[in-house]
């Protein structure tokens, strides 16, 4: 018997410590604007700066992918997957010793009941005061709306290149 207390007691401060950090980022998913703006501040930073990796992952569906595309070695164009935590691992060192800003340049929004389609177009820099972005391109970010939050989907992108440049109609809004 006191076995089963003692695992319903962690079970029981597992969710209460659960729920008291929830609060903390629910602002950060209560809108589709706050939840596109807290994307972009969560990754970017100069070097040297850590990454808020929690909130990272909290703006995440349990299922979801991020997907950039690109050439592989051979030259064909692919597509990677990976979960959030997948991301970190493999791009959470270079940004740290980098710098990373990604900002957002024009919006492209599409709604349909629950769900929403974004074309979001950003440019990349290494340091907050640089004036000249190292790399643009398009995140497009697949979201659902719960009734209670926010949830980022998917996001799959293609960064700008000679062969493709970004259409006028992706750079204003």
């Amino acid at each position: 018997m006191k076995k089963i207390s003692f695992l319903f007691l962690i079970f029981l401060l597992n969710c209460y410590s659960q729920e008291t950090e929830t609060p903390d980022y629910l602002k950060n998913v209560a809108t589709l604007d706050n939840t596109i703006e807290t994307l972009y501040k969560v990754i970017s930073g100069d070097k040297g700066v850590e990454r808020n990796w929690e909130l990272f992952k909290h703006l995440f569906h349990p299922n979801a992918k991020l997907i950039p595309t690109g050439k592989n070695k051979d030259g064909e164009t692919i597509a990677r997957y990976m979960t959030p935590d997948d991301y970190i691992k493999t791009s959470g060192k270079w940004l740290l010793e980098n710098g990373f800003h990604e900002v957002e340049i024009s919006r492209k929004t599409n709604s349909f009941g629950h769900i929403t389609q974004v074309f979001s177009t950003y440019e990349s820099f290494r340091n907050k005061t640089d004036t000249t972005p190292f790399m643009r391109g398009i995140n497009s970010i697949q979201l659902l709306n719960d009734g209670k939050r926010w949830w980022i989907v998917n996001i799959y992108w293609m960064q700008e290149s000679e062969s493709f440049p970004i259409p006028e109609k992706y750079l204003s809004n």
